[in-house]
């Protein structure tokens, strides 16, 4: 297979901004996209899969090329993917016949190198996860499908697959995930689809969070840490649009897109408020059930987020992990005794999950009363984590 040039520095210059510092992968990546709107489906999918992959195999890419240089990366990911390196593709690493020799014995060298993480985040994963950490590496490094949500406000599962056919995209159902449905391989869904408002695009192992919110008719629910609203739209959609939800954030701009989706996807009624001095005072006691889904490492969407491995620290993570207990304990004041607290993360890691949680019901005012921890390994989907805590006191 050739190549075409221009697509090729178009890869290496978005590259080269994630591994920079200079951008988030999907920001600048859907830059490059955007200002090249004549560029047709392959062209877009050989960029976007250049990118995605040199991010995700970073090391194993540079032990395979003997180069950190991301013109190097990236040719040993043309290489891997069966195309032709061009002559006026310069670059400073081992030819053909050498990176397919570094190939062949990248699978005896450490873990960290050929599953292509940080020394420091292997050292931390594999403490806490042991021999799991394994599989969910090996998961968590392959490619993400798209997962969508049936909003039931507009209509059924089985009304959702029929109508998305009858837009020629075939959707399958997601067995144990309710509102779940799975596109086939390298689909995506056309915008113009989801202006509709029927489905949302939201991983199946997400959707798991909130029916373990439960959120009944009348009573009040807050979202504390809504963003952009993917779990609130949830929520509405889980009480018939009949709960008293209240989607809170401390970014104003994350609450405005919020409302847009709302609208799109026919939710009414839900009360927005920034989170500052005093708000979360002013609801002690008053909501039957809050979700705290905390901020995180995120290393749980590293399928579709692999950038995020390159930008994390020893550091944050445990700036993250202080700040989630922080907030847990806060938040947590908002709900009234015999309500519950539903803490979540899109962690894998049992110091950000578990021993979070266990800091709330350790004190006797709460207790755990149900926990699910989903796996990629054993789902394909996400990794996710919710407790549900019962205040007792």
């Amino acid at each position: 297979m050739k190549m075409h040039r221009q697509l090729a520095e178009a890869a290496v210059a978005v590259v080269e901004a994630v591994f920079g510092g200079r951008g988030v992968l999907d920001h600048a990546l859907g830059k490059v996209l955007g200002g090249n709107p004549r560029w047709g489906k392959r062209d877009r999918g050989f960029v976007a899969g250049t990118v995605f992959e040199v991010v995700r195999w970073r090391r194993a890419l540079g032990f395979v090329a003997d180069s950190e240089e991301v013109r190097a990366l990236c040719a040993a990911q043309w290489v891997r993917d069966g195309y032709e390196l061009p002559d006026w593709w310069e670059y400073r690493g081992l030819g053909v016949d050498g990176m397919r020799d570094r190939e062949r014995e990248l699978s005896g060298q450490r873990r960290a190198v050929r599953e292509s993480v940080p020394d420091w985040l292997d050292e931390v994963a594999g403490g806490e996860l042991g021999d799991a950490w394994d599989r969910e590496l090996t998961a968590l490094n392959g490619r993400a499908a798209v997962f969508l949500r049936v909003n039931r406000l507009k209509g059924t599962r089985e009304e959702a697959v029929a109508w998305l056919a009858g837009h020629g995209v075939e959707a399958r159902e997601v067995p144990g995930v309710a509102d779940g449905l799975v596109l086939g391989s390298g689909k995506v869904l056309p915008k113009p689809l989801l202006a509709e408002g029927r489905v949302e695009i939201q991983d199946a192992g997400s959707q798991l969070v909130g029916p373990m919110v439960d959120p009944q008719p009348g009573e009040v629910v807050i979202d504390a840490c809504a963003g952009a609203g993917g779990k609130t739209l949830h929520l509405a959609a889980l009480s018939g649009g009949r709960a008293k939800l209240v989607a809170m954030d401390v970014v104003p701009g994350k609450l405005e897109e919020l409302k847009r989706r709302a609208d799109r996807a026919g939710v009414r009624g839900v009360r927005t408020e920034v989170i500052g001095p005093g708000t979360v005072a002013g609801w002690a006691g008053k909501a039957d059930r809050v979700l705290i889904d905390a901020p995180c490492s995120g290393l749980g969407t590293l399928r579709r987020q692999p950038d995020l491995k390159w930008r994390l620290s020893a550091e944050r993570l445990e700036e993250l992990r202080a700040l989630q207990r922080r907030i847990l304990r806060e938040y947590a004041g908002m709900v009234r005794v015999g309500g519950r607290v539903v803490y979540a993360t899109c962690s894998v890691l049992p110091s950000e999950n578990h021993g979070a949680a266990e800091t709330l019901s350790g004190s006797g005012e709460f207790a755990i009363v149900d926990e699910r921890v989903v796996s990629p390994a054993a789902t394909g989907f996400d990794g996710f984590y919710a407790a549900v805590l019962e205040r007792r006191a």
